[in-house]
């Protein structure tokens, strides 16, 4: 080829690119549809993996959820059940839209490094945590063009049965000391059953918070009571005593505090006040309260001795050669007007300390069957018992104790009972109605949960009759360890703690 032609050529070469870059005809379609497929690929990507996120974030609250709500319940054999009914499996709390595949696997533990701070593994389960474990799978929908149809997730979560921020309680024990508690129990702790009935209240002291775990010591107390308590409690007893001798029960003289005919404080009452007793001419003061509210049971919350110069560990047989409240003896069971008498105390204690809990923890056989000469009548009182069944009465003694409680109850206070040997067929003699012969019914219903009715059911009197549903602790010790643990929030704990 001639260098003229292929100069021509070469030209006309250019002249065509040229031509071709300024054209600007043509479809971008085929273009564009490769570009959706891979965005619209990445979406479907992006949707599937935050449907993943969302389904584990929801799993693995509804596990910790399950955890805590189980470990409220210990030591209690329904932990497992409460567990469950707060996870995600289908048809329980916490299902949320893509949780039916769920499944759970709850296990009791006994871990060490608890029990060495004070959450003892108790009966039933004797364990003081739980741990649950749910596994789901989601499906997946634009990855399984990826070979990837589901993913499995799993969520675990431990938690302890108390050791969480304590709220701060008041808190009105109520002591059966009738003749009844010095028969002798060699079911418990071998000894009186009020021998058995003081150990567990300081078994409840040992358990509870006098002030913040940050402090390494309580500080000096003031009339019983130290610098911002957390759980103060004070002593309530029946028979009801003349005030001008109470401190017989905590001085360790060897002299019961006087007794006579039970009175009766107002149910509306909102502070607590002494009652009127007139005999033979002479005035006296009653009161059902053995002491007021005190926080120096304890010199730390970190400690586990009873401090023996509060005069309430003195009242419940603390200090060494002093055996704290005794069997003044003379009076039958009465128990109605000691729980209105804890109640209004308690109303005054929560005004001064805003933001506290009340509770009342009553021990009893609950047989309230006084006679009508063992309560005040004509010029003795201020108010009088009739017999028309309705507090205060001789009639319906069991009846008026349980409508007490309910009564209280819907003020926000949480009542305890503790039922020592109760009667399942005989008792409440005074009861026309629902308790007559009950008196282990009359206790289970005067908890204002059932979680919170327990039975020492072991006790040689009436041994056996009367069980606890829900909670079947049996000793007095563990029965007042597990009360004191209820007062405390469970708390989660890290996976693998020994």
């Amino acid at each position: 080829m001639n260098k003229s032609v292929k100069r021509n050529f070469l030209v006309l070469s250019l002249k065509a690119f040229r031509f071709a870059l300024k054209d600007e005809r043509g479809q971008v379609l085929p273009i564009v549809a490769l570009v959706m497929v891979g965005f619209l690929g990445m979406c479907g990507f992006v949707v599937d993996v935050g449907r993943v996120y969302v389904s584990y974030r929801e799993l693995q609250a509804s596990t910790d959820a399950a955890a805590l709500a189980g470990a409220e319940t210990l030591p209690s054999s329904s932990a497992t059940t409460v567990a469950t009914a707060y996870s995600s499996t289908s048809g329980n709390k916490n299902a949320f839209s893509g949780s039916d595949s769920t499944q759970i696997t709850t296990t009791l533990k006994c871990i060490s490094s608890l029990s060495n701070s004070g959450i003892a593994c108790v009966s039933p389960t004797n364990a003081n945590a739980i741990q649950v474990r749910q596994t789901l799978t989601v499906p997946m929908y634009f990855t399984r063009l990826l070979g990837t149809s589901s993913v499995t997730m799993s969520a675990t979560a431990t938690a302890s049965m108390r050791g969480g921020s304590a709220t701060p309680y008041n808190i009105a024990i109520i002591a059966d000391t009738t003749a009844s508690m010095s028969t002798s129990d060699s079911g418990d702790c071998n000894s009186t059953r009020l021998t058995c009935e003081l150990q567990g209240i300081r078994t409840l002291l040992s358990e509870l918070w006098p002030c913040a775990s940050t402090e390494t010591s309580c500080g000096t107390a003031t009339g019983g009571t130290v610098a911002n308590p957390v759980d103060n409690v004070s002593l309530f007893t029946f028979p009801n005593m003349t005030t001008a001798t109470t401190q017989q029960s905590y001085d360790c003289s060897s002299t019961n505090p006087k007794i006579y005919a039970y009175t009766f404080p107002s149910p509306a009452a909102t502070s607590l006040t002494t009652m009127p007793y007139t005999s033979g001419g002479n005035t006296v003061q009653m009161t059902y309260q053995v002491l007021n509210y005190s926080s120096d049971y304890k010199t730390s919350d970190t400690t586990s001795s009873l401090n023996t110069v509060s005069n309430l560990v003195r009242a419940a047989g603390g200090k060494a050669g002093c055996t704290g409240m005794g069997n003044p003896g003379g009076e039958g069971t009465y128990y109605a007007g000691a729980l209105y008498a804890a109640q209004a105390s308690l109303l005054a204690e929560q005004r001064a300390n805003p933001g506290s809990q009340n509770v009342i923890i009553l021990l009893s056989d609950g047989d309230a069957s006084a006679t009508q000469t063992q309560m005040v009548t004509g010029t003795q009182s201020t108010t009088l018992a009739t017999n028309n069944g309705l507090y205060p009465s001789w009639v319906n003694e069991c009846q008026q104790a349980v409508t007490a409680a309910q009564a209280i109850a819907l003020t926000g206070t949480k009542v305890y009972s503790v039922a020592y040997g109760a009667a399942a067929t005989s008792g409440c003699a005074t009861d026309t109605g629902t308790y007559k012969n009950k008196p282990c019914n009359a206790m289970k219903d005067i908890a204002s949960s059932p979680a919170y009715f327990f039975s020492d059911y072991t006790a040689s009197q009436n041994a056996g009759q009367c069980v606890s549903a829900s909670q079947p602790t049996t000793s007095l010790n563990q029965i007042f360890t597990q009360i004191a643990g209820s007062f405390m929030a469970p708390r989660l704990i890290p996976d693998g703690t020994t």
